[in-house]
């Protein structure tokens, strides 16, 4: 079977023998914090502050004790990534976790129509042209970050990194690169 696309991940999942077999999407499926960290392109400092202020906590599985792995969702990765632009360009982090309250209370296809502008201060959420003519009217606006914009680069760039199944120990794999396709050829030849 070839490359399936996951619920927009673009990951491939390995079945028992190592051949890819069609992901199926999975609210179970996740991101670990190192992963996490660098699809966003966030710190692992960062990711763990956020996760133990409750900034963004993993929804898929948290943090239990020493040596527990974090796995993030999809959406989980995708706050990542807005908390990080919003931090980029100078919003505080009391004004970026009320931005993010609003988020979680969203899917992951409504926080596609959802467009947030900053005057440097607050954060304001618009879902249609509308609200955004209304926002720039007012003065409010000075930049915006279109989530489906976001999300679109994530779903690209997403593919690259190793993702897993929470509890099901079933590891579903970034495509192999060149060395990696080297390696495994290289044991079925003296093994």
């Amino acid at each position: 079977m070839g490359d399936q696309r996951a619920d927009g991940h673009g990951v491939r999942q390995t079945g028992p023998e190592g051949d890819p077999a069609d992901a199926v999407a999975d609210e179970l499926v996740g991101y670990r914090g190192p992963t996490a960290c660098q699809i966003a392109a966030i710190t692992y400092r960062q990711l763990d502050y956020w996760a133990r202020t409750g900034l963004v906590v993993p929804s898929i599985r948290g943090a239990k004790g020493s040596g527990s792995q974090r796995l993030y969702s999809f959406k989980d990765v995708l706050v990542l990534k807005i908390v990080k632009r919003l931090l980029d360009t100078g919003i505080s982090l009391q004004n970026i976790r009320v931005a993010v309250d609003h988020l979680r209370g969203h899917g992951v296809d409504d926080l596609a129509g959802i467009t947030l502008f900053s005057d440097g201060v607050s954060v304001y959420e618009c879902t249609s042209p509308e609200e955004v003519v209304d926002l720039l009217q007012g003065g409010q606006g000075v930049f915006g970050i279109a989530v489906s914009g976001a999300m679109a680069e994530l779903h690209g760039s997403i593919a690259d990194f190793p993702a897993e199944r929470a509890g099901g120990g079933i590891t579903i794999d970034a495509p192999e690169d060149e060395l990696a396709a080297r390696r495994r050829n290289r044991s079925r030849k003296t093994g």
